[in-house]
Formats: C-alpha cells, structure tokens, sequence
C-alpha cells in the first residue's frame, strides 16, 4: 500500500497501520470519529478530545517535543504530525525509523483532503466520505447564511505578552473569510505582534476575538483592552477556528452565534 501525505511525500505500508502515534490534537481527535480510537497507542498531553483519551493513551509529549524513546516503546505502524504544529527536526527525526504522515492545512478544501487520505490509510473510506459529506452540507448551509449577514471588520489575538494577532496564510485567517469578516491584520504574514497603540489607531473596527487557545484569554483580559478601543470585544473557543478534522462538523453552527453578537 503506497500512500501520499500532503507534502508530496510518498508513505508505504504492507498493510492498514494498527499501532498510531498522533502528534496532533485536532487530528487524533478526527481519528476516534472515524472509529480507529483502538489503534491509538500514543498522543500529546495537548489531545484533549475525548476528554479520556490521555488517560486511555500513553502521553509521548507536547507538540514541539517529543520522548522518542517512549516513542520507541510503541512501536508504532505510523506517525501522524502536521508541518505548522510539529517541527522540521521532530518530521525528519522520526522519518529515519517510521513511517510519518504530515499535514498542511491552511484552508477546509485541505482539511478535506486530509480526512480522505485518513480514511484511505486506515481502511476508514465510508466513515472518512460519510464526515467529509456531512461538513460541506454544513459549511453550504452556513455560506447562504452568511451572505446576508453585515460584513465586519476584526481582529483575532491568539497571544499575550507579547499580543499577537492572526494574520494571512493560517487556517484561522481563512476561516475568518468564510465567516465574510474582514482580518484587519490579513495583510501582515502568519502571527505579526500588535501593540494597545497601534490597536487604538485601527479605523473602524467593529470586533476583537479573543482566543482560548493557545493563550486561555478570560474576561480579565477584555477589561484590560477596553480603554484601547470602542470595538466590541469576545472571547471566543478556538477550537472551532483551529482545528481542522471533525470538529469542522460543528464548527458552522458554533460561527453562526458569532453573527448575533
């Protein structure tokens, strides 16, 4: 069985891997919805959907660092990592002894990709086609909805200490434009620092987001930014914006209450 991943990469296995190691929160979540939870052996400490799964799995590490040796104890069939959130050094170290299959994601059309090849790999095709259908049913139903809602210009902070925004090329970015709102950092590349001053100077903005991940903002911090701006300021799940497998299912509905804000 010759695979390929989204890099290019080509991936060869004699049979559908049973032993999984997932480096990716989102991802080993899309796992346990296509029904492949048993063939999980190791996760992060970051995958925490299921809530179970960390004490179900064994934990090899974080998402930029990894235990290989606990790694090695596995044995697994197959690595899954994703280029933005896994490191170049942990992909090619792994790669020597494994097969590894790594995403990039930075729109839905992508993710989709992504959750076909799942389901190619490990023998999942009905449930990978099945949750793939069901996602663009939602985002079609979401695109008529949002057609006619007032369009918005925000500003979504993923950090503090420094502040950091979301800027083009992420998959937060285009999730923001499916949701017809316009990123007034979309201009500055990937995850540009912003400071309260230049915040105060942005003309016209309507709404500022701010994450729960990877930086947990709470109301504590919409305090901090009221005397900055006359914008409306939320706090929002960033999972939803973030997280590329199945919770796409359920993202729409969540971006509709985004709209009545």
């Amino acid at each position: 069985m010759i695979h390929t991943d989204q890099l290019g990469r080509r991936i060869e296995f004699p049979r559908p891997p049973k032993r999984i190691v997932s480096l990716v929160p989102s991802q080993t979540e899309l796992l346990v919805s296509l029904g492949v939870s048993d063939d999980i052996v190791g996760v992060t400490k970051f995958c925490v959907h299921p809530k179970t799964i960390r004490s179900q799995k064994a934990i090899v590490g974080g998402t930029k660092k990894v235990n290989y040796e606990k790694i090695k104890k596995l044995n697994p069939d197959i690595i899954l990592c994703n280029k933005e959130e896994n490191t170049k050094e942990i992909v090619e170290y792994l790669e020597k002894e494994y097969p590894v299959h790594v995403s990039d994601i930075f729109s839905i059309s992508e993710a989709l990709e992504m959750i076909k090849q799942y389901g190619d790999i490990f023998d999942k095709k009905v449930e990978a086609t099945t949750l793939i259908s069901k996602i663009r049913l939602e985002k079609d139903s979401f695109d008529n909805f949002v057609s006619g809602v007032p369009q918005k210009r925000v500003a979504y902070f993923i950090w503090k200490d420094p502040w950091m925004v979301t800027g083009k090329n992420t998959f937060v970015d285009h999730l923001l434009k499916v949701n017809g709102f316009v990123n007034v950092f979309g201009d500055k590349d990937r995850y540009p620092e912003v400071s309260k001053e230049e915040l105060s100077t942005i003309q016209d903005l309507d709404l500022i987001m701010l994450s729960s991940e990877p930086y947990p903002f709470s109301e504590k911090h919409i305090d901090e930014l009221k005397n900055t701006t006359t914008a409306k300021i939320i706090l929002v799940d960033g999972e939803y914006f973030s997280w590329y497998g199945s919770r796409l299912a359920e993202a729409f509905s969540y971006f509709r209450t985004l709209h009545e804000v």
